[in-house]
Protein backbone atom coordinates (compact mmCIF):
# COMPACT_ATOMS: atom_id res chain seq x y z
CA UNK A 1 0.00 0.00 0.00
CA UNK A 2 2.71 2.14 1.15
CA UNK A 3 5.09 1.45 -1.82
CA UNK A 4 2.19 2.39 -4.12
CA UNK A 5 1.87 5.60 -2.43
CA UNK A 6 5.11 6.16 -2.45
CA UNK A 7 5.10 5.09 -6.47
CA UNK A 8 2.15 7.40 -7.43
CA UNK A 9 3.91 10.64 -5.62
CA UNK A 10 7.16 9.77 -7.51
CA UNK A 11 5.14 10.04 -10.92
CA UNK A 12 3.69 13.13 -9.98
CA UNK A 13 7.55 14.89 -9.14
CA UNK A 14 8.67 13.19 -12.33
CA UNK A 15 5.66 14.72 -13.87
CA UNK A 16 6.57 18.10 -12.61
CA UNK A 17 9.87 18.42 -14.22
CA UNK A 18 10.50 20.41 -17.34
CA UNK A 19 11.37 17.87 -19.22
CA UNK A 20 8.62 15.47 -18.02
CA UNK A 21 6.24 18.18 -19.41
CA UNK A 22 5.88 17.29 -23.08
CA UNK A 23 2.57 15.21 -23.05
CA UNK A 24 0.27 16.67 -25.24
CA UNK A 25 -2.90 15.63 -23.33
CA UNK A 26 -3.19 15.86 -19.09
CA UNK A 27 -2.02 12.72 -17.73
CA UNK A 28 -3.02 11.12 -14.01
CA UNK A 29 -1.18 12.71 -11.50
CA UNK A 30 0.94 14.97 -13.23
CA UNK A 31 1.92 18.69 -11.81
CA UNK A 32 3.47 20.67 -13.90
CA UNK A 33 1.58 22.04 -17.06
CA UNK A 34 1.98 20.50 -20.19
CA UNK A 35 3.68 21.91 -23.36
CA UNK A 36 0.76 20.97 -25.75
CA UNK A 37 1.66 20.89 -29.71
CA UNK A 38 0.57 24.40 -31.18
CA UNK A 39 3.17 27.64 -30.78
CA UNK A 40 0.56 29.27 -28.41
CA UNK A 41 0.34 26.43 -25.79
CA UNK A 42 4.28 26.69 -26.16
CA UNK A 43 4.49 30.25 -25.72
CA UNK A 44 1.97 29.54 -22.57
CA UNK A 45 4.71 26.69 -21.04
CA UNK A 46 7.61 29.26 -21.58
CA UNK A 47 6.01 31.75 -19.94
CA UNK A 48 4.93 29.86 -17.00
CA UNK A 49 8.47 28.08 -16.80
CA UNK A 50 10.18 31.71 -16.99
CA UNK A 51 7.72 32.81 -13.42
CA UNK A 52 8.23 29.37 -12.39
CA UNK A 53 11.91 29.52 -12.06
CA UNK A 54 12.07 33.41 -10.98
CA UNK A 55 9.67 32.25 -8.19
CA UNK A 56 12.06 29.33 -7.20
CA UNK A 57 14.65 31.76 -7.57
CA UNK A 58 13.32 33.87 -4.89
CA UNK A 59 12.02 31.64 -2.07
CA UNK A 60 15.82 29.95 -2.44
CA UNK A 61 17.29 33.58 -1.66
CA UNK A 62 14.61 34.59 0.85
CA UNK A 63 14.73 30.91 2.89
CA UNK A 64 18.84 30.56 3.03
CA UNK A 65 18.17 33.81 4.40
CA UNK A 66 16.13 33.22 6.80
CA UNK A 67 17.95 29.88 7.92
CA UNK A 68 21.50 31.69 7.96
CA UNK A 69 19.65 34.39 10.23
CA UNK A 70 18.00 31.77 12.66
CA UNK A 71 21.35 29.63 13.01
CA UNK A 72 23.75 32.96 13.25
CA UNK A 73 21.79 34.85 15.43
CA UNK A 74 20.04 32.44 18.14
CA UNK A 75 19.61 32.89 21.63
CA UNK A 76 21.70 30.08 22.52
CA UNK A 77 25.07 31.80 20.80
CA UNK A 78 24.02 34.88 23.12
CA UNK A 79 22.77 37.14 19.94
CA UNK A 80 20.87 40.21 21.13
CA UNK A 81 18.31 41.69 19.26
CA UNK A 82 18.41 45.52 18.02
CA UNK A 83 15.84 47.18 19.23
CA UNK A 84 17.05 50.43 17.70
CA UNK A 85 17.10 49.55 13.83
CA UNK A 86 14.27 51.43 11.81
CA UNK A 87 14.97 51.52 8.54
CA UNK A 88 18.07 51.41 5.78
CA UNK A 89 17.71 53.61 2.87
CA UNK A 90 19.48 51.10 0.56
CA UNK A 91 17.64 47.88 1.67
CA UNK A 92 14.49 49.36 0.72
CA UNK A 93 15.69 50.88 -2.56
CA UNK A 94 16.89 46.97 -3.48
CA UNK A 95 13.66 45.93 -2.65
CA UNK A 96 11.91 48.15 -4.90
CA UNK A 97 13.81 47.71 -7.56
CA UNK A 98 14.89 44.23 -8.06
CA UNK A 99 10.96 43.46 -8.16
CA UNK A 100 10.23 45.77 -10.50
CA UNK A 101 13.14 44.29 -12.88
CA UNK A 102 11.81 40.88 -12.57
CA UNK A 103 7.82 42.28 -13.35
CA UNK A 104 9.38 43.73 -16.48
CA UNK A 105 11.35 40.91 -17.67
CA UNK A 106 8.12 38.59 -17.64
CA UNK A 107 5.49 41.20 -18.75
CA UNK A 108 7.63 42.25 -21.73
CA UNK A 109 7.60 38.40 -23.56
CA UNK A 110 4.10 37.59 -21.70
CA UNK A 111 2.60 41.03 -23.69
CA UNK A 112 4.09 40.17 -26.80
CA UNK A 113 3.16 36.21 -26.49
CA UNK A 114 -0.58 37.42 -26.10
CA UNK A 115 -0.87 39.89 -28.42
CA UNK A 116 0.02 37.04 -30.73
CA UNK A 117 -2.37 34.49 -29.30
CA UNK A 118 -5.35 36.94 -30.71
CA UNK A 119 -4.16 37.90 -33.85
CA UNK A 120 -6.16 36.07 -36.49
CA UNK A 121 -4.44 37.42 -39.67
CA UNK A 122 -2.99 35.36 -42.35
CA UNK A 123 -5.26 32.22 -41.44
CA UNK A 124 -5.28 30.00 -44.50
CA UNK A 125 -8.43 28.34 -42.98
CA UNK A 126 -11.89 28.74 -41.15
CA UNK A 127 -13.79 26.76 -38.80
CA UNK A 128 -17.02 27.74 -37.47
CA UNK A 129 -18.15 25.78 -34.24
CA UNK A 130 -21.39 26.05 -32.85
CA UNK A 131 -22.20 24.27 -29.08
CA UNK A 132 -25.24 22.38 -28.72
CA UNK A 133 -26.78 20.96 -26.09
CA UNK A 134 -24.86 18.40 -25.98
CA UNK A 135 -22.80 18.43 -29.18
CA UNK A 136 -20.74 20.27 -31.22
CA UNK A 137 -20.93 21.13 -34.89
CA UNK A 138 -18.06 22.22 -37.37
CA UNK A 139 -18.61 24.00 -40.28
CA UNK A 140 -15.08 24.18 -42.37
CA UNK A 141 -16.50 27.47 -44.19
CA UNK A 142 -15.92 28.12 -47.91
CA UNK A 143 -15.82 23.99 -48.39
CA UNK A 144 -19.29 22.98 -47.82
CA UNK A 145 -18.64 20.59 -45.57
CA UNK A 146 -20.29 20.29 -42.16
CA UNK A 147 -20.03 17.32 -39.61
CA UNK A 148 -22.25 16.94 -36.14
CA UNK A 149 -19.42 15.38 -33.10
CA UNK A 150 -21.21 14.27 -30.31
CA UNK A 151 -20.25 11.53 -27.06
CA UNK A 152 -19.67 7.78 -29.02
CA UNK A 153 -22.25 5.24 -28.41
CA UNK A 154 -19.86 2.74 -26.83
CA UNK A 155 -19.64 5.51 -24.25
CA UNK A 156 -22.80 6.45 -24.23
CA UNK A 157 -24.05 2.63 -23.47
CA UNK A 158 -21.50 2.12 -20.84
CA UNK A 159 -22.41 5.73 -18.89
CA UNK A 160 -26.21 4.35 -18.85
CA UNK A 161 -26.16 0.60 -18.07
CA UNK A 162 -26.06 0.08 -14.14
CA UNK A 163 -24.30 -3.11 -14.88
CA UNK A 164 -21.34 -1.80 -16.11
CA UNK A 165 -18.32 -3.38 -15.05
CA UNK A 166 -14.67 -2.05 -13.94
CA UNK A 167 -13.24 -4.14 -17.04
CA UNK A 168 -15.87 -3.27 -19.57
CA UNK A 169 -14.56 1.02 -18.79
CA UNK A 170 -10.81 -0.03 -18.91
CA UNK A 171 -11.71 -1.63 -21.97
CA UNK A 172 -13.02 1.48 -23.33
CA UNK A 173 -9.60 3.97 -22.79
CA UNK A 174 -11.14 7.20 -23.94
CA UNK A 175 -14.35 6.31 -21.92
CA UNK A 176 -16.49 9.66 -21.99
CA UNK A 177 -13.54 11.29 -24.04
CA UNK A 178 -14.58 9.89 -27.43
CA UNK A 179 -16.89 10.98 -30.12
CA UNK A 180 -18.18 9.61 -33.15
CA UNK A 181 -17.02 12.28 -35.57
CA UNK A 182 -13.92 14.03 -34.10
CA UNK A 183 -13.14 17.13 -36.12
CA UNK A 184 -9.98 16.87 -38.27
CA UNK A 185 -7.35 19.58 -39.39
CA UNK A 186 -3.95 19.61 -41.05
CA UNK A 187 -0.96 20.10 -39.35
CA UNK A 188 1.71 22.96 -40.20
CA UNK A 189 -1.85 25.20 -41.08
CA UNK A 190 -2.41 28.88 -39.35
CA UNK A 191 -6.19 27.69 -38.47
CA UNK A 192 -8.80 30.41 -37.75
CA UNK A 193 -11.88 29.41 -35.58
CA UNK A 194 -15.26 31.49 -35.25
CA UNK A 195 -16.80 30.40 -32.35
CA UNK A 196 -20.67 30.12 -30.96
CA UNK A 197 -23.12 28.38 -29.53
CA UNK A 198 -27.57 27.98 -31.02
CA UNK A 199 -29.05 27.49 -27.17
CA UNK A 200 -26.51 28.43 -23.62
CA UNK A 201 -23.17 29.14 -23.04
CA UNK A 202 -20.41 26.68 -23.97
CA UNK A 203 -16.70 26.84 -23.86
CA UNK A 204 -14.38 25.19 -26.39
CA UNK A 205 -11.59 23.47 -24.79
CA UNK A 206 -8.52 21.50 -26.09
CA UNK A 207 -5.58 21.93 -23.36
CA UNK A 208 -3.22 20.86 -26.00
CA UNK A 209 -3.95 23.57 -28.28
CA UNK A 210 -3.10 26.03 -25.11
CA UNK A 211 -6.75 28.05 -24.90
CA UNK A 212 -10.47 27.73 -24.72
CA UNK A 213 -12.66 29.88 -25.60
CA UNK A 214 -16.68 30.71 -24.40
CA UNK A 215 -19.60 29.65 -26.93
CA UNK A 216 -22.00 32.35 -26.73
CA UNK A 217 -25.62 32.69 -28.55
CA UNK A 218 -25.86 35.67 -30.79
CA UNK A 219 -21.74 35.93 -29.97
CA UNK A 220 -18.94 35.32 -32.68
CA UNK A 221 -15.40 34.88 -30.60
CA UNK A 222 -12.43 34.27 -32.46
CA UNK A 223 -9.26 32.04 -31.85
CA UNK A 224 -6.54 30.32 -34.08
CA UNK A 225 -3.95 27.68 -34.10
CA UNK A 226 -1.47 25.92 -35.82
CA UNK A 227 -0.39 22.28 -34.61
CA UNK A 228 2.90 20.93 -35.09
CA UNK A 229 1.91 17.73 -34.69
CA UNK A 230 0.18 14.42 -36.15
CA UNK A 231 -2.19 13.05 -33.70
CA UNK A 232 -5.22 13.13 -31.68
CA UNK A 233 -6.10 15.61 -28.77
CA UNK A 234 -9.05 15.14 -26.25
CA UNK A 235 -10.77 18.15 -24.94
CA UNK A 236 -14.46 18.91 -23.24
CA UNK A 237 -16.85 21.75 -22.56
CA UNK A 238 -16.08 23.88 -19.80
CA UNK A 239 -19.09 25.58 -19.39
CA UNK A 240 -21.71 24.15 -17.11
CA UNK A 241 -24.41 23.86 -20.30
CA UNK A 242 -26.79 21.63 -18.62
CA UNK A 243 -27.83 18.20 -17.31
CA UNK A 244 -25.34 16.53 -20.03
CA UNK A 245 -22.46 18.93 -20.13
CA UNK A 246 -20.16 15.97 -18.83
CA UNK A 247 -21.13 14.23 -21.95
CA UNK A 248 -19.79 16.81 -24.23
CA UNK A 249 -16.22 15.79 -25.72
CA UNK A 250 -14.40 17.03 -28.33
CA UNK A 251 -11.73 15.38 -30.25
CA UNK A 252 -8.85 17.07 -32.84
CA UNK A 253 -7.22 14.56 -35.13
CA UNK A 254 -4.28 16.46 -36.57
CA UNK A 255 -3.50 14.93 -39.90
CA UNK A 256 -0.62 15.88 -42.66
CA UNK A 257 -1.70 18.18 -44.85
CA UNK A 258 -1.84 15.68 -47.72
CA UNK A 259 -4.30 13.52 -45.92
CA UNK A 260 -6.01 16.30 -44.92
CA UNK A 261 -6.56 17.05 -48.40
CA UNK A 262 -7.70 13.65 -49.59
CA UNK A 263 -10.07 13.44 -46.38
CA UNK A 264 -11.52 17.16 -47.49
CA UNK A 265 -12.26 15.85 -50.73
CA UNK A 266 -14.06 12.53 -49.69
CA UNK A 267 -16.01 14.66 -47.64
CA UNK A 268 -16.99 16.56 -50.24
CA UNK A 269 -17.73 13.99 -52.26
CA UNK A 270 -20.10 12.12 -49.95
CA UNK A 271 -21.76 15.26 -49.34
CA UNK A 272 -21.45 15.40 -45.66
CA UNK A 273 -24.52 18.25 -45.31
CA UNK A 274 -27.07 16.84 -42.91
CA UNK A 275 -30.78 17.05 -41.60
CA UNK A 276 -31.08 18.29 -37.65
CA UNK A 277 -28.66 15.59 -35.56
CA UNK A 278 -32.18 14.63 -33.55
CA UNK A 279 -33.33 13.35 -36.91
CA UNK A 280 -30.29 10.92 -37.77
CA UNK A 281 -30.88 7.40 -37.46
CA UNK A 282 -30.08 5.03 -34.72
CA UNK A 283 -26.35 3.61 -36.09
CA UNK A 284 -26.17 6.25 -38.25
CA UNK A 285 -22.79 8.56 -38.75
CA UNK A 286 -24.26 11.61 -36.94
CA UNK A 287 -23.58 14.07 -39.39
CA UNK A 288 -26.36 15.90 -40.22
CA UNK A 289 -28.12 18.82 -42.88
CA UNK A 290 -28.79 21.80 -41.31
CA UNK A 291 -29.74 24.85 -43.58
CA UNK A 292 -27.08 27.22 -44.34
CA UNK A 293 -27.61 30.83 -44.78
CA UNK A 294 -24.89 32.08 -47.39
CA UNK A 295 -24.52 35.61 -46.23
CA UNK A 296 -24.31 34.39 -42.55
CA UNK A 297 -21.03 32.31 -43.63
CA UNK A 298 -19.49 35.31 -45.79
CA UNK A 299 -19.78 37.62 -42.25
CA UNK A 300 -18.06 35.47 -40.22
CA UNK A 301 -15.16 34.57 -43.13
CA UNK A 302 -14.53 38.36 -42.89
CA UNK A 303 -14.73 38.55 -38.93
CA UNK A 304 -18.16 40.23 -38.91
CA UNK A 305 -21.64 39.68 -36.81
CA UNK A 306 -24.25 37.89 -38.49
CA UNK A 307 -27.34 40.41 -38.42
CA UNK A 308 -30.24 38.63 -35.93
CA UNK A 309 -32.41 36.58 -37.90
CA UNK A 310 -35.85 38.02 -39.12
CA UNK A 311 -38.72 36.83 -37.63
CA UNK A 312 -41.21 34.90 -40.24
CA UNK A 313 -44.28 36.75 -41.84
CA UNK A 314 -47.46 35.82 -40.37
CA UNK A 315 -49.63 33.82 -42.14
CA UNK A 316 -52.46 35.39 -43.71
CA UNK A 317 -56.19 34.29 -43.21
CA UNK A 318 -57.81 32.41 -45.25
CA UNK A 319 -60.31 34.40 -47.77
CA UNK A 320 -62.69 31.80 -47.74
CA UNK A 321 -63.28 31.40 -43.40
CA UNK A 322 -66.15 30.55 -42.46
CA UNK A 323 -68.28 33.72 -41.16
CA UNK A 324 -69.74 32.94 -37.61
CA UNK A 325 -73.28 33.97 -38.28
Amino acid sequence: MMQARFSRWGLAVLASLPFAALAADPKPWQLNMGRGVTASSQHAYDAHMLALWICVGIGAVVFAAMGYAMFKFRHSKGAVPDTSFTHSTRLEIVWTVVPIILLVVMAVPATAKLIAMYDTRESEMTIKVTGVQWLWKYEYLGEGVEITSRLDRESDRLRQNKATTRAELDAHPAYLLDVDNPLVVPTDTKIRFVITADDVIHSWWVPALGWKQDAIPGIINEAWTEILEPGVYRGQCAELCGKDHGFMPIVVRAVPKAEFEQWLASSKAAGQTTDEPSQVPEGGTGNAPRSVDPDMIEDVQQGEEPAAPQAPEEAAAPADAPSAD
